[in-house]
């Protein structure tokens, strides 16, 4: 059976000062509870290796950490959603915050990779990246380095109908551009998404 409503969202909290606190989402209200059991247990693990990342990233003292979320898509049996961590260290000369991201397909019942969202066979990476190249010189976006193509998992989140593709700080702009973050509307990618998989779903107007 197929889930036809928007997913319940709690928020449960670690740490209860302002300074040192990480809030994340638990999901309820889904058809399977099995399934829903792994969404959650996927949600925590990727809180946790964010926690790991931080704290074990500098010998120096931890100062403050704070984590959040941010709900991107929950229609269409899709729910997508982004954990982040801020975490600064003893005399860091400023704090560092890197975002993962989860993508659950409600109606397969699993989580998505970049790549199920296209047709086999289909050169989704040399398709994105060229978008992305354009929007980088659209945009006149800094680079630190040149880019070249996306990783075949490159960390993505999807929006309604469009599929954000995004890098840490760092990976290809300098730490005060922020996370570079590139939309691309599902439309132009239309002749590549497997229509049958989530993406097709969102590229639909009924």
């Amino acid at each position: 059976m197929a889930c036809t409503l928007p997913v319940g969202i709690h928020t449960l909290k670690i740490g209860s000062q302002p300074e040192r606190m990480i809030c994340y989402p638990r999901v309820y209200q889904v058809h399977n509870r099995k399934f829903e059991r792994y969404m959650n247990r996927s949600i925590v693990n990727e809180v946790q290796s964010l926690i790991d990342l931080q704290a074990g990233n500098s010998p120096s003292t931890v100062e403050s950490m704070v984590g959040w979320y941010e709900l991107k898509n929950n229609q269409r049996d899709l729910l997508s959603l982004s954990v982040a961590n801020n975490t600064y260290h003893h005399q860091a000369a400023h704090p560092m915050t890197y975002m993962k991201s989860l993508t659950f397909d409600l109606r397969g019942e699993k989580r998505c990779t970049l790549k199920e969202f296209f047709k086999p066979g289909s050169d989704y990476i040399n398709r994105l990246s060229d978008l992305i190249k354009l929007q980088i010189k659209q945009r006149d976006i800094t680079l630190i380095s040149d880019f070249d193509n996306i990783k075949p998992d490159q960390d993505f989140y999807v929006a309604d109908k469009t599929l954000v593709i995004y890098f840490q700080l760092y990976d290809i702009t300098p730490y005060a551009f922020g996370f570079p973050m590139f939309p691309i509307s599902v439309y132009d990618l239309q002749d590549i998404i497997d229509g049958n998989g989530p993406l097709g779903r969102m590229a639909t107007n009924d």
